[in-house]
């Protein structure tokens, strides 16, 4: 390569076959994300309650970016093993730790703090990551083992 060739191109971002959503939001795309992140887990084999759980999930996560993390968030969803994964990270100042390891219920009269609680709730299974730089949820939920033929 000499001085005047350009660069060789760089993948910034892994290529992921399974892969169904990359998308950085603000308050103003909460609602299409939500529906986007329903078509997507139910192309994926995820419905009825399972599914309207998983999107509410999102829905929390990607909710509280916007109020917590800093007004803005990226979502990426993905199918990996039998599952349906979804990631929501903001820019924010981070969760308390004492906050992350309060599992329990909400008083019914509280009026926030259901977020993370509904989301943990919902899911299969949930994992935070967070400090001043910032907050990482990952939640995801088991897809239901596909039927083999002829057994409807």
């Amino acid at each position: 390569m000499t001085n005047a060739d350009p660069p060789p191109p760089r993948t910034v971002v892994p290529i992921e076959p399974a892969l169904l959503l990359a998308q950085p939001f603000d308050q103003a795309q909460v609602t299409e994300l939500r529906h986007s992140v329903g078509s997507c887990a139910q192309s994926v084999g995820l419905g009825g309650q399972r599914l309207d759980d998983f999107v509410l999930a999102v829905n929390e996560l990607i909710t509280n970016a916007v109020r917590h993390g800093g007004g803005r968030g990226r979502l990426r969803l993905w199918q990996h093993v039998g599952a349906i994964v979804c990631e929501v990270a903001d820019h924010g100042g981070g969760i308390s730790a004492q906050r992350l390891g309060d599992r329990s219920r909400p008083a019914p009269d509280t009026a926030g703090g259901w977020g993370l609680w509904l989301a943990r709730e919902l899911s299969d299974t949930m994992e935070v990551e967070s400090g001043p730089a910032g907050t990482t949820v990952r939640i995801s939920a088991t897809l239901a083992a596909p039927r083999p033929a002829g057994t409807d």
